[in-house]
C-alpha cells in the first residue's frame, strides 16, 4: 500500500505523513493502555477489516511507532506494543480526547460503537490533577464485565486495562448508564440511586472520587 504524503518540509505534515491515515491514530489509541494481539484490536476497533488492520501495524512497525513483542506466560502470545515515539503520542491523543469532550461528542449516533475500554484513557483525559493533589488511592472500574483501574498518587493518574490489586475502592457501573454519564444526561449520584451503578471500599476514597474526573460542558461549534 502506497504511503501518502504532504511533500511539506513541516512538523505537523510529516507527523500526519506517519499517523494521518484513517485507523492509524486509533490503533495508537489503543496500543497507549499497553500491549495488544492481533485479536484484541479487531475486537475494539469493529469496522476494521483484517486486511487494513494488518497493513496498518505494518506501517507503524516500519515507521518505529510500534514493534512485535511476546506476552508473558500464561499468555505466551505475540502482541503489539508501542515504541518510545509511539508513547511519546500520549500527550497529543488526550488533548484531542479532552478538545472532543468539549467540542465533538454530543448524542451517540445509532450507527456508533462502544467498547468499555476507552474509558481507560477517558479517565485519564479528564482527570483533574488540582482535586487530586494529597491523594493517593487505587479505584478499580467496571463496566459490565469489563475491568480497569486509575491508581491516583497526589495529582497524578495511572490508568490501566485489568483489575487492581487490593483497591482502595471499586465502582460498578453498566455501560448504557456509563454512556449517559459520559454524554452528561446522569449523574454518578443518580446512578447509584437508580441501581443503575455501585460503589463501595475506603469513605474518603469515595468522598475523594466525585471531583477527580470532570467532564467539560459540552460547547457548540456552529457560533
Amino acid at each position: 500500500m502506497e504511503q501518502r504524503t504532504y511533500n511539506q518540509y513541516c512538523a505537523t505534515a510529516r507527523t500526519l505523513d506517519l499517523i494521518g491515515e484513517r485507523w492509524t491514530l486509533l490503533l495508537i489509541r489503543e496500543l497507549l493502555t499497553g500491549p495488544k494481539r492481533f485479536g484484541d484490536l479487531q475486537t475494539s476497533l469493529r469496522g476494521l477489516g483484517t486486511g487494513l488492520l494488518s497493513a496498518r501495524l505494518k506501517h507503524l512497525e516500519r515507521e518505529g511507532l510500534a514493534h512485535k513483542i511476546t506476552i508473558p506466560p500464561p499468555a505466551r502470545t505475540t502482541a503489539y506494543a508501542l515504541t518510545e515515539a509511539g508513547e511519546e503520542l500520549g500527550p497529543a491523543v488526550l488533548a484531542l480526547a479532552r478538545w472532543g469532550l468539549k467540542w465533538a461528542m454530543g448524542e451517540r449516533r445509532a450507527t456508533e460503537t462502544f467498547h468499555p475500554g476507552w474509558a481507560v484513557l477517558g479517565l485519564q483525559a479528564c482527570f483533574d490533577t488540582e482535586t487530586a493533589a494529597g491523594l493517593h488511592a487505587v479505584y478499580e472500574f467496571r463496566i459490565d464485565d469489563e475491568p480497569f483501574h486509575a491508581r491516583i498518587d497526589d495529582g497524578t493518574i495511572e490508568a490501566l486495562h485489568g483489575p487492581a490489586q487490593n483497591p482502595d475502592a471499586t465502582i460498578t457501573i453498566s455501560k448504557d448508564a456509563f454512556l449517559r454519564l459520559t454524554g452528561q444526561g446522569l449523574t454518578f449520584t443518580e446512578a447509584i440511586e437508580s441501581g443503575a451503578a455501585s460503589a463501595s471500599g475506603d469513605g474518603e476514597a469515595l468522598r475523594r472520587l466525585k471531583g477527580l474526573f470532570r467532564l467539560p460542558p459540552p460547547h457548540t461549534r456552529n457560533r
